[in-house]
């Protein structure tokens, strides 16, 4: 379906895919009906290192590049969106860390994160503090050597099971976005609790929830680099993820014009199959087309990732737009070929339509990233 320069890389999705077709693609049905979390999949993926892909070696990794992370992402994603979660919640909760954190605190957090032994997530979103950070609600006082927390957070991906959040608070209100610092929270410190599991209308076996932190006391060692630049952390932090999404975006949707493809090879009307019918042909080869032109946008802005480009923000925010809505678009034309098959649960044309509306929404709606992307051109 798409070709890849280094032998390295095609070794390394060669595996994966075997690993998806062996262990993920069986389940993924069964985990958006009961909506629960895969533990036995994340087990899997602790024993090929995906973890590890997001943490340098120096830190207990095995990091060769944004890339391995959007290639694994996305290899699982062409099955199920929901597991390829596990591995895109693990880079971004740990990102922050690696980003702004002490040369103490990568050594400290990064074997945990790339051993998969702990889960750890992100915390930034608020009810009302959505797209408009500087409205952040949820405060950290210090006291003495340490920083007492409180306050709500919500959609957080895995946050549920997570170990370690990465959760960003108000040190200093009066300064707006300037004001806002990231702390490592231990889910098991008095005063954290789980006020609620969400139920979504895709992603059902990721589980997002409301985080409450209640007089939550944390050492002043867990504040994440300097005090105040919590802000500057997180939207770096988008920076490195987005990309990740517009790859997941891009494995449901090849998931999506896979079966597509297959169903209309398959299924006869008039005596021959729909995918002889032009209309038919037409949309497959807009669908793979579209497609093509989003994994290369995608695979660009990882590199530029790498590279710590100065135009990563821009990229960066074009890959997820682009991408997250040829997602929406593929995975659509996919249940419409379909037809009447494609709206039944028995097929996984639904769900892959359903997982495929929320890259549309997190990391930043799209709207968002068109903010983003003329401010850039504005520049």
């Amino acid at each position: 379906m798409y070709l890849l320069n280094q032998e390295e890389q095609k070794m390394f999705v060669d595996q994966l895919r075997k690993m998806v077709d062996d262990k993920v693609r069986p389940r993924a049905a069964e985990i958006d009906e009961k909506e629960e979390f895969p533990w036995d999949l994340k087990e899997v993926f602790q024993e090929m290192g995906l973890f590890g892909l997001s943490v340098p070696e120096q830190y207990g990794g095995n990091r060769q590049g944004h890339l391995y992370t959007c290639l694994a992402v996305e290899e699982i994603a062409v099955a199920c969106v929901s597991s390829s979660l596990i591995v895109q919640g693990q880079a971004l909760g740990w990102e922050p860390i690696l980003i702004g954190g002490t040369e103490e605190q990568k050594k400290k957090y990064g074997p945990m994160v790339a051993s998969g032994d702990v889960i750890i997530s992100y915390g930034l979103t608020e009810s009302g503090a959505g797209s408009d950070s500087g409205a952040m609600a949820t405060r950290a006082v210090k006291k003495g050597d340490k920083y007492v927390i409180n306050g709500t957070k919500c959609f957080i991906t895995n946050g549920p099971v997570a170990n370690l959040i990465t959760v960003f608070a108000m040190t200093d209100a009066s300064k707006g976005v300037k004001g806002i610092s990231a702390f490592v929270v231990p889910t098991d410190s008095p005063g954290f609790s789980v006020a609620k599991w969400e139920k979504k209308m895709g992603i059902k076996g990721s589980p997002t929830g409301e985080l409450v932190f209640e007089d939550l006391e944390v050492p002043a060692e867990n504040l994440v680099g300097q005090e105040g630049k919590g802000f500057v952390y997180a939207m770096k932090t988008l920076d490195t993820s987005r990309p990740v999404i517009g790859a997941q975006a891009c494995g449901v949707a090849r998931g999506a014009l896979e079966l597509a493809t297959k169903y209309a090879k398959e299924r006869v009307q008039f005596g021959r199959p729909i995918a002889n019918f032009q209309g038919i042909g037409w949309m497959l080869a807009d669908m793979a087309a579209e497609l093509e032109a989003a994994r290369c946008l995608v695979y660009q802005a990882a590199q530029l990732v790498d590279d710590n480009n100065p135009n990563k923000s821009y990229l960066s925010a074009a890959s997820k737009l682009v991408a997250s809505n040829v997602a929406m678009k593929i995975t659509t034309d996919a249940l419409q070929i379909a037809g009447g098959y494609g709206y039944m649960r028995e097929y996984p044309f639904e769900r892959m339509m359903r997982d495929a509306k929320i890259t549309q929404i997190y990391e930043g709606t799209n709207q968002i990233m068109k903010l983003i992307i003329s401010r850039e051109l504005l520049k």
